[in-house]
C-alpha cells in the first residue's frame, strides 16, 4: 500500500512548511491593514445618555 509509506509525503510536508515560514510568513507580516484604528483624542468625562421616554 503505498499511501503508507511516509518517505515522499513527509518531504513534502516539511518542505512546504519551510517555504511558508520562510517565505510566505515574513511577507504577509510585513503587511498593513487600512485604516488603522485610532487613539481616542477625546479623553475627558463622557455624560451620560439622556433619554426622552424617561
Amino acid at each position: 500500500m503505498p499511501q503508507l509509506n511516509p518517505d515522499p509525503w513527509f518531504f513534502i510536508f516539511t518542505a512546504s512548511w519551510f517555504i511558508y515560514l520562510i517565505i510566505l510568513l515574513p511577507k504577509t507580516n510585513s503587511l498593513k491593514m487600512p485604516g488603522e484604528p485610532e487613539t481616542p483624542q477625546n479623553k475627558g468625562k463622557t455624560e451620560p445618555l439622556i433619554w426622552p421616554w424617561t
